[in-house]
Parts: structure tokens; C-alpha cells; sequence
């Protein structure tokens, strides 16, 4: 499924029309993204949370010289299903 299919859905479900589902679900993406740029924890209960962990910096290896590299630090979105999504796919 791709986000034009996913629009497609939700106007189906919710009864609007695919112009109202793709102003959600921008506005959905963009808070998610606004609240884990801010360093925040965004929980759907059942479905899951997604939170920022900082990576390390770190040494790396390039896989075609073997030369060691250095790989900086970074912020990583981590996403933890919930119950429910893993009840839902087992």
C-alpha cells in the first residue's frame, strides 16, 4: 500500500472525500514528524510509539577498500508496535 492508496481507504472508511483524507493525513505526518523533531514520545494506544534515540558516533569500515571510517552522531526515530497491531498480524 502506497499513500495514495492509503488516502483512497481512509476516505472510504471515515465517508470524506480523498481530498479531506490526504489534508489528514499530511497534517498526521506532520505532527509526528513536528513532535519527534522536538525530541518528544508520540503513543497510539494499541498501535504503538514512536520516539528519537541518539546514536553514537562510531567507527565504521568501508565494505569495498576496508579503510576505516568514521561514522558521526545522530538522532534514529525508533518505532515500538503496540499490542493490538501485533495481536492484529500474528
Amino acid at each position: 500500500m502506497n499513500k495514495s492508496d492509503l488516502i483512497e481507504a481512509m476516505a472510504a472508511d471515515a465517508g470524506i472525500s480523498k481530498a479531506a483524507a490526504g489534508k489528514a493525513l499530511d497534517s498526521m505526518m506532520a505532527n509526528v514528524k513536528g513532535t519527534l523533531k522536538k525530541g518528544g514520545k508520540l503513543s497510539l494506544v494499541g498501535f504503538g510509539s514512536f520516539s528519537v534515540a541518539k546514536r553514537a558516533a562510531r567507527d565504521g569500515r568501508n565494505p569495498q577498500t576496508g579503510a576505516t571510517i568514521k561514522i558521526p552522531a545522530r538522532n534514529v526515530v525508533k518505532f515500538k508496535p503496540g499490542s493490538e497491531l501485533k495481536a492484529s498480524v500474528n
